[in-house]
């Protein structure tokens, strides 16, 4: 019995990194998305519109988690969830669960109106969407739609010449 305690120590220790370094969804208004959106320093900056219940959303998240292990010296990868922010806990495991390594961003932007023609004029509002922007170009490309992976390596071969 006396052993027990230590050991329950080490343990806990143990697993004190991994607890550490689970991600977690932060919540942001529209403007401090723009601001994140506009500020980075890598020459691509690929934005991807999802949320936890949207079919093809999950579909291709793995899609833009491979291109940003690929590319990481050159591309910001943001997750911008799109679920209701009393839905952040189930955002949060499902981060973890799926092991999301890109920026994941909770917009808290109910009335979609307001701000979807700020992302790209032509988005109807549809999930998933992705949006890409070369820092050097001042190249921008909007995706409505599910994107395959092989789509998604062609655009950012064009993106990252």
């Amino acid at each position: 019995m006396k052993y027990l305690f230590p050991l329950v120590i080490v343990m806990l220790l143990s697993s004190l990194p991994d607890l550490m370094a689970q991600k977690e969804a932060r919540i942001v208004s529209f403007e401090e998305f723009e601001q994140r959106m506009n500020s980075s320093v890598k020459d691509i900056t690929v934005i991807n519109f999802w949320a936890t219940w949207c079919a093809p959303c999950i579909k291709e998240l793995p899609h833009f988690e491979e291109a940003f292990s690929q590319h990481k010296e050159r591309m910001d990868l943001l997750l911008i969830n799109l679920d209701f922010v009393e839905k952040i806990g189930k955002v949060n495991e499902f981060i973890v669960k799926k092991e999301l390594t890109g920026d994941v961003l909770l917009l808290d932007e109910i009335d979609y109106n307001t701000w979807i023609d700020k992302v790209d004029t032509s988005w109807s509002g549809a999930i998933p969407a992705t949006l890409l922007i070369n820092r050097i170009s001042g190249e921008r490309k909007f995706i409505e739609g599910e994107i395959s992976a092989s789509e998604l390596d062609t655009i950012l071969e064009d993106f990252l010449q």
